[in-house]
């Protein structure tokens, strides 16, 4: 019985590892913005608020805020979540993205679809 257990418990924590490695931890967004060059042309993930939502024809930018800071996040295939949505985004951080004209810093273009 106990080795039944043990090796249950075993196969959990496998289990829970191998799902845990295929998503990259999410990060605040005041760390990004505090070394933004650390992050430069990585794969980052953030979740919170979208506060502010621009976009047309299935692509957009729009303003993730996770309580420590806000960051920009572009669309260009995935849509633009509506004012007030609770997002996960994952993307790579680029130090400028224009979006209709406009110059954003430290921006996160959207690579993964967002949960």
């Amino acid at each position: 019985m106990n080795r039944k257990i043990a090796v249950v418990s075993l196969l959990g924590v496998l289990i829970s590892a191998v799902l845990l490695t295929g998503c990259p931890p999410r990060l605040k967004i005041s760390d990004i913005q505090r070394d933004p060059g650390r992050y430069a042309n990585k794969e980052v993930t953030v979740a919170g608020n979208v506060d502010r939502a621009f976009g047309a024809l299935g692509m957009g930018i729009f303003q993730v805020n996770d309580g420590t800071g806000t960051i920009w996040v572009l669309s260009e295939s995935f849509g633009v979540p509506g004012q007030g949505s609770k997002v996960a985004v994952t993307g790579t951080l680029m130090q400028t993205a224009t979006f209709a004209g406009k110059t954003y810093s430290n921006v996160i273009r959207e690579t993964k679809r967002r949960k």
